[in-house]
């Protein structure tokens, strides 16, 4: 077999696989391309947010937090714009699920249907809204280092995001 035949075979074993696995997952070479090119305006409107500025009273934005987080990450052809806001509350884990009930709920977010029971999670359109407590082992775990501010009492971050 010539050279030439044999990586004519080969492109034709890729393209068939190719074929195969697009039909088999439903994906294409272009939905595993797409990233985070465009969204730019997507990530400025989910950055602006008011719910991510309510916070309960006693709550300020962490030392080191100071800005809104927002941005786009795509993940085998999953595009996803986020924003995140990080505060660091002296009272309890309990006061800040209800100051976020009432305020989403005010906002037009509605309990995500799919979350676990103690989970604080809402979702508005295709925009989920959660709120992650943070403790030591979860600021280690994210690169965050140690952040006492944020390990008593109840540190948290609220989290909007959405797929583009």
């Amino acid at each position: 077999m010539s050279p030439r035949t044999a990586r004519v075979r080969l492109a034709a074993l890729l393209l068939a696989a190719v074929s195969v696995t697009s039909v088999l997952t439903g994906c294409t070479l272009m939905d595993l391309a797409r990233d985070c090119e465009g969204t730019d305006a997507e990530v400025e409107e989910m950055a602006a947010l008011g719910i991510l500025d309510s916070r309960p009273d006693g709550a300020a934005v962490a030392r080191g937090f100071e800005e809104v987080d927002a941005g786009c990450w795509s993940d085998s052809g999953d595009v996803m714009v986020y924003a995140e806001r990080t505060y660091a509350f002296p009272g309890t884990r309990a006061e800040v699920a209800e100051h976020y009930r009432t305020a989403a709920r005010r906002d037009g977010w509605s309990p995500d249907p799919e979350a676990a029971p103690d989970d604080v999670s809402f979702v508005k359109g295709t925009t989920s809204l959660e709120i992650v407590f943070l403790t030591a082992e979860l600021l280690a775990e994210e690169g965050r280092g140690n952040r006492p501010g944020l390990s008593t009492g109840a540190g948290y971050s609220i989290t909007v995001g959405a797929y583009a």
